[in-house]
């Protein structure tokens, strides 16, 4: 019918009245969850804020004032890097390190390999509900490599070894502080710390690793020594010192130290550096020469000096320093300057017998860096005269003048032959010609060609030279004018010898070469603290 309507019946009603109450419902679920959701952020974030308030003093950088030497009362220490072992499992520890690396996994996670000195262990941030935030893990993985932190936690021993480290334990942080920020590093200790053949290697394998050469070194010298092989390097020059001293004192020896302003040259030459003393010319001292002749003048009878020697020498070569640290001895002899060499055979026997035995581990991080053989020896060190190693050159070929000095080839190649021969890198040659010798020595009583002298050697390099010292002030004036010296710039050496000298001898080497050529490094840089050479001067 036009114009007409149907009527909804009762069962059309009930379903548009069921539909929107599903509407309604599903409307108010939805309504419910977002603000169930809402009251769960609302609430994960109150406790973020809550945990971050609480657990805030578990790290961050230290005060100033508080490392002021705030309180002398405090004098607790840290434990030892190199003493966590597994006898710690479970203890809770302190130690305090440089932060070599840091690496975050995710946001609750971050490991840091602190060191301290040569040894290492992994410290693992992870966090806790009562120790460890995110916040702290965060500020874990922003600090910069080298900065110095202070970590506790507890000693935890993995199942698998730790790879990196030298410690094979690990510290479960639960508090870190920075107790010095580094800023961004010129060079990465891990590159300074890297072996030559491990470069190659990884070369041949397609991958290109960083090499730092020696004058970023250098220039970068307090980064440089934080590696193994320079912390071993000059572990091992401070042990020779130490024996040297030790083994003179045992053998009624004592210690002086001598100017080292002087008015005039101790070795001749011009290989000094000249100063204005006061209105007056000066140089510094090539060696303790002069003053130790005269100490032994004034009835000292067995001297010796660790102090510094100054030569103005435009070399720039592996083995040559403007500045080094002499090793120096002086004695009265009875009968022949056998008596000299009698000691150096001794005192240096001792001293690799007791580098080899006490420094083992630090001729490993040096061998790692830098690997060598172990130096060969006798107990009994090999004597040859002057005329025999020229002769071992000549009969293999090698022409050398049997008046003159040896030349760092001649040199080097006699060590060869003496190691084929005799099995020794360590020997003495003596009785040189005296035409290539100081001023000082003494002429052999029975051809005043050559004289009573020698040098040592290692590994085909010299590292000492000595002699029986002239004792009569007459002939030490001769040989003085013969060798250009102005005797008025030694004269109260010259007067010392007026009154009477006993006989006697010395010898003296240089500490950086004895630990160079020990170690079989290739540059005496390298055992120098802060090399002085002629382009060097800083730092």
């Amino acid at each position: 019918m036009e114009g007409s309507s149907q009527t909804p019946t009762n069962e059309d009603l009930a379903s548009v009245s069921k539909n929107a109450t599903k509407k309604e419902a599903a409307k108010q679920e939805k309504l419910r969850r977002r603000q169930e959701q809402e009251a769960l952020a609302a609430s994960a974030s109150s406790l973020a804020v809550d945990e971050e308030d609480r657990l805030a003093a578990n790290y961050g950088d230290v005060p100033l004032k508080d490392i002021q030497s705030k309180r002398v009362e405090d004098v607790s220490r840290p434990t030892k890097v190199g003493a966590l072992t597994n006898a710690l499992e479970n203890c809770s520890v302190w130690i305090r390190g440089r932060a070599q690396t840091i690496r975050a996994v995710g946001k609750n996670i971050s490991f840091v390999v602190l060191r301290e000195r040569e040894f290492t262990v992994q410290c693992v941030v992870t966090v806790q509900p009562d120790t460890v935030s995110r916040q702290m893990v965060k500020y874990v993985s922003g600090l910069s490599r080298e900065s110095i932190i202070d970590v506790e936690g507890l000693v935890s021993v993995p199942s698998v070894e730790i790879k990196g480290t030298t410690q094979q334990v690990e510290v479960q942080v639960r508090k870190l502080y920075c107790v010095t920020k580094a800023v961004v590093l010129p060079i990465n200790i891990e590159d300074a710390a890297r072996s030559d053949a491990e470069i190659e290697k990884a070369l041949q394998a397609g991958e290109k690793l960083v090499r730092v050469n020696q004058d970023t070194r250098l220039n970068n010298r307090s980064l440089d020594l934080r590696t193994p092989a320079n912390l071993g390097i000059f572990r091992i020059q401070s042990q020779v010192g130490t024996i040297f001293r030790q083994f003179l004192l045992s053998e009624d020896f004592f210690e002086i130290h001598t100017p080292k302003i002087n008015p005039g040259s101790s070795e001749g030459g011009a290989a000094v550096f000249r100063l204005d003393y006061k209105g007056q010319p000066a140089c510094l001292a090539q060696s303790p020469q002069l003053h130790k002749q005269m100490a032994i003048c004034g009835d000292f009878g067995r001297v010796f000096e660790i102090g510094g020697v100054f030569r103005d020498e435009d070399s720039h070569t592996h083995r040559h320093l403007c500045e080094f640290t002499g090793l120096d001895v002086e004695m009265e002899i009875y009968w022949h300057y056998s008596e000299v060499m009698d000691i150096v055979d001794r005192l240096f026997v001792t001293i690799f017998d007791t580098l080899n035995e006490t420094c083992q581990k630090e001729l490993e991080a040096v061998g790692r860096q830098y690997p060598f053989e172990p130096l060969k020896y006798l107990p009994e060190t090999l004597r040859l005269t002057f005329k025999e190693g020229v002769q071992m050159l000549k009969d293999v070929g090698v022409e050398v003048d049997p008046m003159g000095d040896l030349n760092t080839e001649a040199e080097r190649k006699l060590g060869q032959l003496v190691l084929e021969k005799y099995g020794t890198e360590f020997y003495i040659l003596h009785r040189y010609p005296l035409a290539v010798r100081p001023f000082y020595t003494m002429p052999c009583h029975d051809n005043p060609a050559y004289s009573n002298s020698f040098d040592v050697f290692i590994r085909g390099e010299e590292i000492i030279s000595g002699s029986q010292r002239v004792h009569v002030p007459e002939l030490l004036e001769e040989r003085a004018q013969a060798c250009g010296i102005d005797l008025k710039t030694i004269s109260a050496y010259l007067d010392a010898f007026r009154y009477a000298a006993p006989p006697h001898g010395g010898f003296g080497a240089g500490l950086e070469r004895v630990v160079m050529l020990f170690c079989g490094l290739n540059n005496i840089r390298k055992t120098s603290l802060f090399p002085r050479d002629p382009l060097r001067l800083a730092p």
